[in-house]
């Protein structure tokens, strides 16, 4: 392939990442990562027959991602997720220490039950009218808001379901889902403990000692983007909690089988799908309402920008960007899962941080499966991947997507906080939260898995 080809292809990914980031005029990101991609093909880094391959690989994520989504916005319009807004002021017991705690711990399971982008669109705007109806000043909410946004992202770690990445990634490097939660979710877990306690002792004077507790009437706020209409009228508190808890375990229901079905060997898009649909009936019964608003609501470019983005990633690979990334990692990494977890994991993040961990993540992965690891080797490096983009890409603001998200809903929600401030809070929690997620990631492994993979 000429070096000409080469270049354009280079010079095509850093507009088409720079356009992604700055986002003139509110453009969706899928705008120029579709035209990015329509030029690599153009000038011939990418092939037809490439374009087969990248389809299947990012199809099965792709559907489950959407099948996920569709079931946050049911929720959203049941008033799930304003019902749980007010457990939240109802169990802090007007402590603002235990409020602290609450807010994260949701944060952490809608990841876990949903996705992180989700997450993000859906539990900021709640917290912020959970925050504005307690009357809290600026540099009250930022504690919440933020340790609640870098909880929700990276979050997606624990389980490879929860971020659209990391389903492509594991696909690449033929993993099941199981099998990775397994490998996973202890470190990760124990990652997330960490960062968690590190945002408490560095926000600990800022928080305050008590907040109110009547914040009743959240159900019957507008302030939501996804909520144009009220949820289901029920008769008593008692019922409307009731409903809420079996729309709870049913989505937990679904998640559980998502894991039965990648032991099984089933596409889990399958069941993510199914289970969006049952949720679908369910609100038709519930609300007299048809499926139709729910699908124009769903954000569906998801899809175009994932395929152009592994289309762009494909031609920076073919051009050998991961060949040079294999020369100077692969004499580092090969013979130590110490060195496979810690230096691909540090790789990650600084990439991440650099071009979004989105692409990083894509290129390390495609790096990996070229370096003729040892299949013990290529898991915990791939998983120390998923580390570094998922929890070492929250040093800067750009470094995901899920965070330049969140700054522009709490902006939107007249909530001040610079690059700077962010920066001074994320440079002290994430390293260290990232180092010893990954020098986990390598004992907890070794302890478990040597020999039997």
């Amino acid at each position: 392939m000429s070096s000409l080809i080469g270049w354009i292809t280079i010079i095509t990914f850093l507009v088409t990442l720079g356009f992604i980031l700055w986002r003139p005029r509110g453009i969706n990101e899928a705008i120029p990562a579709t035209i990015g991609a329509i030029i690599v093909v153009l000038i011939g880094s990418v092939s037809i027959s490439d374009l087969e391959g990248i389809a299947n690989t990012i199809s099965d994520a792709a559907i489950t991602i959407m099948a996920t989504i569709v079931m946050a916005i049911v929720l959203e319009s049941f008033g799930f997720f304003h019902w749980m807004a007010e457990k939240l002021a109802e169990k802090a017991k007007g402590s603002g220490l235990r409020l602290f705690w609450y807010v994260n711990l949701l944060c952490f399971f809608m990841t876990l039950f949903f996705n992180n982008d989700g997450s993000i669109l859906i539990t900021t705007p709640i917290l912020l009218m959970l925050l504005n109806n307690m009357g809290l000043k600026n540099h009250q909410k930022i504690p919440y808001l933020l340790s609640g946004a870098l909880i929700a992202t990276a979050s997606s770690a624990p389980i490879g379901v929860s971020n659209i990445v990391n389903l492509i990634a594991l696909k690449i490097v033929d993993m099941d889902l199981w099998l990775h939660t397994a490998m996973m979710f202890v470190p990760a877990t124990l990652g997330l403990f960490l960062l968690t306690g590190l945002l408490f002792l560095r926000f600990r004077k800022d928080l305050p000692k008590t907040v109110p507790t009547d914040v009743l009437g959240l159900s019957r706020a507008n302030y939501h983007p996804l909520k144009k209409r009220p949820g289901i009228q029920h008769a008593s508190e008692k019922t409307r909690s009731r409903f809420m808890r079996n729309v709870l375990l049913f989505v937990f229901g679904v998640r559980c089988s998502l894991f039965l079905a990648s032991f099984l060997n089933i596409p889990i898009s399958v069941m993510a799908v199914l289970g969006s649909i049952v949720l679908l009936i369910w609100r038709w019964v519930n609300l007299k309402q048809s499926p139709v608003d729910i699908i124009k609501k769903t954000p569906w470019y998801i899809i175009i920008f994932a395929f152009s983005m592994y289309t762009i990633i494909y031609g920076l690979n073919n051009i050998g960007l991961t060949d040079w990334l294999i020369t100077i990692m692969k004499p580092m990494v090969s013979g130590s899962l110490l060195n496979a977890s810690v230096l691909m994991g540090g790789l990650l993040t600084v990439l991440s941080n650099i071009f979004n961990n989105h692409p990083a993540l894509m290129v390390g992965t495609l790096t990996l499966m070229n370096m003729d690891l040892s299949l013990l080797e290529l898991k915990i490096a791939y998983l120390a991947n998923v580390i570094g983009s998922d929890m070492g890409a929250l040093l800067l603001p750009m470094g995901t997507l899920a965070t330049l998200m969140w700054m522009h809903i709490v902006r939107k929600g007249k909530v001040k906080i610079t690059w700077m401030e962010y920066m001074k809070i994320t440079f002290v929690v994430i390293p260290p939260a990232t180092i010893f997620t990954l020098f986990i990631l390598y004992y907890w492994v070794n302890w478990l898995f040597v020999g039997a993979l």
